[in-house]
């Protein structure tokens, strides 16, 4: 015992870190990242200001008008491969295309390739990744299986009218469950057709970076401007609150959402 007790004395004690030692190594991160932009920004110098950004976009349009085919076939592939593999930014390319492309030609790259992209989840989840979403979600497909026998392809249609669960989840549990790819295809193609189109209208709303060259930056605030984009996302908020209501008084169940271990997918 004595001897152990010696031994004990030579431990050195573990004092606990103090908040001084680990915010040090943060404050360092912090002063590199302000480094690196101000590096950057300096670098850059007039390359980034208004009239380069506008005389680009005026060089991009040009290349688009003489070689659209090639430009809507990249761009429909790129947001294809966001959908279907469930990358983040579907939101921010949605509003860049439209952006671009404007309401009516940003609606068909989006809409089909989003339907496209999440017929490629789907079947990714079918094919290739069904053995570790069932040990995930084996639960949830039951309850999505037995949904489906009671209302048919109207039930995937009230998952993308109410956002309830998110949709790579739908893809992927979609997937497995026995529903035809083309009956998946056409309802999702319809589904999701009320938001992008909101979505699409926010995007097209923003003016051109030669309008801002032109009028300067005040021309974003125009009422015109705020007025559509407010009225893109009221609608976006509203359209799924209606259609809950509508299908309360129809006596049709509403989807609930679903915990967040669903989230995690």
């Amino acid at each position: 015992m004595q001897e152990e007790a010696h031994t004990d004395k030579h431990i050195p004690s573990q004092k606990p870190l103090s908040g001084r030692s680990t915010a040090a190594p943060k404050f360092v991160v912090v002063l590199i990242l302000i480094g690196v932009v101000a590096f950057t920004a300096l670098s850059l110098g007039d390359e980034l200001s208004l009239k380069k950004l506008a005389a680009r976009e005026v060089a991009f349009r040009t290349f688009q008008t003489d070689h659209p085919v090639l430009v809507y076939i990249s761009t429909f592939a790129a947001y294809v491969a966001v959908a279907g593999l469930s990358l983040p930014g579907a939101t921010g390319l949605t509003l860049l295309i439209a952006w671009l492309f404007g309401f009516w030609r940003g609606m068909l790259v989006v809409s089909f390739g989003s339907t496209a992209g999440a017929t490629v989840a789907f079947l990714l989840s079918r094919y290739l990744f069904r053995d570790a979403i069932i040990n995930r979600f084996g639960d949830r497909l039951i309850a999505f299986n037995d949904a489906l026998r009671r209302e048919g392809a109207f039930y995937l249609l009230t998952l993308r009218l109410i956002p309830a669960v998110p949709f790579f989840v739908i893809n992927a549990v979609m997937g497995l469950t026995p529903l035809p790819v083309r009956t998946f295809w056409w309802v999702s193609q319809i589904g999701m057709l009320p938001g992008t189109a909101v979505y699409v209208y926010a995007g097209a709303s923003v003016p051109r970076l030669q309008t801002l060259a032109e009028h300067g930056i005040a021309s974003i605030f125009t009422p015109r401007q705020i007025t559509q984009i407010l009225v893109a996302f009221v609608l976006l908020g509203l359209f799924p609150l209606v259609v809950r209501f509508a299908m309360k008084r129809s006596g049709r169940p509403v989807p609930s959402r679903m915990n967040s271990e669903s989230s995690n997918l």
